[in-house]
């Protein structure tokens, strides 16, 4: 797996995560969204920090600067 993800696209990733996180620890969220949108965030937080996507490979989309 090569690397796929810039830094900014990871900080977006973690920062959604964190908010999923926080609306559901707040009660803003429950029941099946919730179990959807925590599936979501958890894979936000694995992707950023192995720093490949899995949907981005197929399409050839790489937000990391490329070493020239």
């Amino acid at each position: 797996m090569k690397k796929n993800m810039g830094l900014i696209d990871k900080i977006l990733r973690i920062t959604v995560a964190l908010v999923i996180v926080l609306l559901f620890f707040a009660g803003f969220i429950a029941d099946t969204v919730a179990i959807v949108l925590l599936a979501l965030a958890g894979i936000f937080v694995i992707t950023s920090f192995i720093s490949f996507c899995p949907l981005y490979a197929p399409f050839g989309i790489k937000t990391c600067k490329t070493k020239a």
